[in-house]
Order: C-alpha cells, then sequence, then structure tokens
C-alpha cells in the first residue's frame, strides 16, 4: 500500500498573534495520537502539559512531552487536541483523524473526508437527555 501523507495546518490558539505553520504528516492509524517534533512544538510555543509514556512501533518505552493545546487543520475540517513531542516529522494518528472525521483512501494514498459525511465531521455521542441549547 505505501505511506500516506496529508498537508495539515498546525496553530496555536492560545497565542493568536503566531502563524499557523504547514507541515506533511505521515498519517499513521496505528497511533493514537499527534506526534510532532521538537522543533514544530517550538515554533508554535506550545507548553508541556506532562509527561506521557509512549510505545514506539518497536516496542520501546519512552518518556515523551505531551503539549498543547494545538489545532489541526485539514482540507477545511479541524480539531483541538494535544501532541506528544516525538520524532522527526508529524504524525497524524488516529484521535485527531477520528475528530476531523476523516479516513484514509489506501486506493487513492491519501487522507480524505469521511464519503459518508463529507461536508461536516460526524460525530457518535450518546446522548440520554435531548434538549440541547
Amino acid at each position: 500500500m505505501g505511506l500516506t501523507y496529508a498537508t495539515l495546518q498546525l496553530s496555536n490558539p492560545k497565542a493568536p498573534g503566531l502563524q499557523p505553520i504547514t507541515v506533511r504528516s505521515l498519517a499513521d492509524t496505528g497511533a493514537l495520537h499527534l506526534c510532532v517534533p521538537n522543533h514544530v512544538a517550538l515554533q508554535l510555543n506550545l507548553q508541556e502539559l506532562q509527561k506521557r509514556e509512549v510505545v514506539t512501533a518497536d516496542g520501546e518505552k519512552m518518556l515523551c512531552p505531551y503539549v498543547g493545546p494545538v489545532e489541526v487543520s485539514y482540507n477545511g475540517q479541524s480539531c483541538f487536541t494535544g501532541a506528544i513531542v516525538l520524532g522527526d516529522e508529524v504524525l497524524l494518528g488516529a484521535v485527531p483523524m477520528e475528530d476531523m472525521d476523516l479516513v484514509v483512501s489506501p486506493a487513492k494514498r491519501s487522507v480524505i473526508a469521511n464519503p459518508d459525511s463529507p461536508n461536516i465531521p460526524l460525530s457518535v455521542a450518546k446522548c440520554l437527555n435531548r434538549s440541547f441549547s
């Protein structure tokens, strides 16, 4: 199948004076979180919120900074998330992809909006009380 990449815009919603940055990211449905290299965290002035223990694909465990918040935008969809500072490239994991209702299209080797809800991201939630404000 090969690797799938997506061009994202990342910004720090706590620092509106900072310009968003455009990055090429590896879309990895086997990873959970957004991962950013240290230089991206520094450019966006992301603050460390806590440490997270991370298990990498090769089974190695390490303690990494968890920073945020980060606004992630892709083709008109966006979400707010935290990021693990790790590696030398941006990695788009399953949590932000699910939050933006994005899917990986193996045939196109691209990230696309969910074909079942192409205009507005769909979220699934259980609602016991139907009174919305």
